[in-house]
């Protein structure tokens, strides 16, 4: 019995490390770093600024309507964080269709009944800025504009760590 558990100890440990040098070798940003700099279409013809939203909780997904994990991942982001926070000043979410434009994006997002952002990454220029490959990704960036957060693919577990840190973010925010 002990030799099971501790194969399988070994398995999990090797499994979660080279997951863990995966996201080191496509990642262009590492928690602490500050978010990069750039713009992008809120809607059809307005562009901000992703520094527009610096003091605000902001998570920012990279996925693609064709991904398999993206479309396992995000209704459980609609369920689980946008529905529960979109009444909150203090946060943002940003969906980005990697090499989506509005054209697909637009049909994608009623055909799924989703009511949070998504918005085109046409030519990469945002997914670009946080990695070379690989979706889906969330990065979580704090009040000041640090990356408190970052991950690829889709894990449940991992995910649920997710919300659970925006829940306390947020809960910490308004009790200040």
């Amino acid at each position: 019995m002990k030799k099971i558990l501790f194969s399988l100890f070994f398995l999990f440990i090797t499994i979660t490390s080279f997951a863990q040098s995966e996201v080191d070798k496509d990642a262009y940003t590492k928690i602490g770093d500050d978010v990069p700099t750039f713009s992008f279409e809120i809607e059809k013809g307005k562009t901000v600024n992703i520094s527009d939203y610096k003091g605000k909780l902001i998570l920012i997904n990279l996925f693609a309507t064709w991904c398999p994990p993206c479309n396992v991942e995000l209704p459980l982001a609609q369920k689980d964080i946008w529905d529960k926070h979109k009444e909150d000043k203090n946060f943002a979410f940003f969906v980005f269709g990697r090499q989506e434009g509005w054209d697909k994006l637009i049909p994608y997002k009623a055909k799924k009944e989703f009511t949070f952002p998504i918005l085109p990454d046409l030519d990469r220029s945002v997914f670009s800025k946080f990695a070379k490959q690989s979706i889906p990704r969330n990065i979580l960036i704090d009040e000041t504009g640090k990356i408190i957060y970052q991950s690829i693919g889709f894990e449940e577990k991992e995910f649920n760590g997710l919300v659970k840190l925006i829940d306390d973010k947020l809960a910490e925010k308004t009790t200040k």
